[in-house]
C-alpha cells in the first residue's frame, strides 16, 4: 500500500480493455485532472478502447495492439524511449498487461492489493492500492486515483462526442417519441437475453409509446440476434446493428432515453453519458459490474444461480465468481423487466403513462 506520495506531474496508466472497464476507468482519470488539473496523462489502452476515447480532452493514448505478438511489446518499449513517469498506474492483471509494464518507465508502479492482483500482477509493481472488501469494478479503480492522494467524490464522466457524431445519430433517429435503446448481445452468447424476452419488452416499449432501436456491433452473431428479435417483434423497431462507430453508439445512447442490456460495454457506454440502464444479469455479480448510477434498475438471477451451483449463500462465496450455464439468462422473467421499465419510467418520466 502507498505512503504518502508526492502529486504526479507525469502519470501512466495501463487499461487496455474493456469497453466497459475502459469507461470506468475515464471516471478515474478525470477525477484524477479535477485535483491535478497540471499532471500529463498518457494511456496505454487497446485498438478497439481508442476509438472510443479518442479525444479525451487532457490524455495522450498510446494504442497497444495485442494481437502483434512480440512486435506489439517492442513497438510499446520503442514509444517510451527517453521517456519516464513519475508514476504508473497498473490497472490491469491480465499477464499480457504485466508484461506491457515492463515497457513503461516509472519509479513507482502502483498495482492492486496482494488478494485482487490476479495473475502474478503483484511482481510488477513496488506500490499498492488499498484492499476494499467489496468494490464494484469503478470503486476499485477509484483507489487508483486515491492511492495518489486524489480526494474521491462521486464519478461522472465527460466523454469525447464530437458534434459531427452527435449529428449523425440525430439525422439517423428523427422522431418525436421518446426513444428506448435496447442492445441484446454481449461479448459472450451465454450472457444473452432471450430473443422472445427482446421481442416482447421491445413491443412492451412500443405501446408505451417509445420508439425502441437495436444497437451492437458488427459480428454475425450479433446482427443474427438482432434479425430474430426483429422478426418476432410485432413492432416497427430500427436496427442500428453493425452501423455505428463507437462514437456514433456513444451519441445514440446519448439521445436515448432508457437502455436495456445485459453485461455488455453498451450498458457502461450509457452510463458515461447519463442514460439510465435497465441491466440483464445472472453469470456475473451486479454489484460488481453492473450499470454504475443505475444498479436499483438491474434485474438477475445471479444470487439464485451461483448459490445452487456451489451449494453455498453468497455472502461465503469469493467476491466476483461467476455462475456457468448456457441457459442462465432464461431465469429472468419479461413480468421482472416490465417492472423495472415501470419503475425507471416513474422516476426519470414521469409524463410517459404506464400500461396494465
Amino acid at each position: 500500500m502507498p505512503g504518502q506520495l508526492a502529486a504526479p506531474k507525469t502519470l501512466c496508466i495501463l487499461r487496455l480493455s474493456a469497453i466497459g472497464d475502459v469507461c470506468h476507468a475515464v471516471a478515474m482519470v478525470q477525477q484524477i485532472q479535477r485535483q491535478y488539473p497540471g499532471v500529463s496523462i498518457t494511456w496505454v489502452i487497446g485498438k478497439v478502447e481508442a476509438m472510443l476515447l479518442e479525444g479525451l480532452p487532457g490524455v495522450e493514448f498510446v494504442v497497444f495492439d495485442k494481437s502483434a505478438g512480440i512486435r506489439g511489446y517492442r513497438d510499446l518499449r520503442q514509444a517510451f524511449k527517453g521517456r519516464h513517469f513519475d508514476i504508473l498506474l497498473h490497472m490491469q492483471v491480465a499477464l499480457r498487461a504485466s508484461i506491457a509494464s515492463l515497457c513503461i518507465p516509472a519509479k513507482v508502479k502502483i498495482g492492486f492489493d496482494r488478494q485482487r492482483a490476479k495473475e502474478g500482477q503483484w511482481l510488477f509493481t513496488n506500490e499498492r492500492v488499498e484492499p476494499i472488501k467489496h468494490p464494484h469494478v469503478l470503486d476499485g479503480f477509484l483507489g487508483f486515483a486515491k492511492a495518489i492522494g486524489v480526494e474521491i467524490t462521486r464519478p461522472h464522466w465527460e466523454m469525447p462526442i464530437t458534434d459531427q457524431d452527435q449529428l449523425w445519430a440525430s439525422e439517423k433517429l428523427t422522431t418525436s417519441q421518446p426513444l428506448a435503446v435496447i442492445s441484446p448481445a454481449a461479448s459472450k452468447a451465454e450472457r444473452n437475453w432471450h430473443v422472445e424476452g427482446y421481442s416482447k419488452i421491445a413491443e412492451h416499449l412500443s405501446e408505451l409509446g417509445f420508439q425502441v432501436v437495436l444497437c451492437g456491433g458488427p459480428t454475425t452473431l450479433e446482427k443474427l440476434l438482432a434479425e430474430d428479435i426483429i422478426s418476432r417483434s410485432e413492432c416497427s423497431l430500427i436496427n442500428l446493428v453493425g452501423q455505428t462507430s463507437l462514437k456514433q453508439l456513444l451519441s445514440v445512447l446519448k439521445l436515448a432515453h432508457l437502455v436495456i442490456a445485459p453485461d455488455t460495454g453498451p450498458a457502461h457506454m450509457a452510463v458515461t453519458v447519463g442514460t439510465p440502464v435497465i441491466g440483464l444479469y445472472a453469470h456475473s455479480n451486479p454489484h460488481r459490474t453492473g450499470p454504475y448510477n443505475y444498479q436499483h434498475y438491474v434485474v438477475s438471477c445471479y444470487q439464485q444461480a451461483v448459490q445452487n451451483q456451489y451449494g453455498k449463500s453468497l455472502s461465503k462465496l469469493p467476491w466476483g465468481i461467476r455462475a456457468k450455464g448456457n441457459q442462465l439468462m432464461n431465469g429472468i422473467a419479461v413480468s421482472q423487466v416490465k417492472d423495472k421499465i415501470r419503475q425507471l419510467i416513474a422516476d426519470h418520466y414521469p409524463e410517459i403513462t404506464p400500461i396494465d
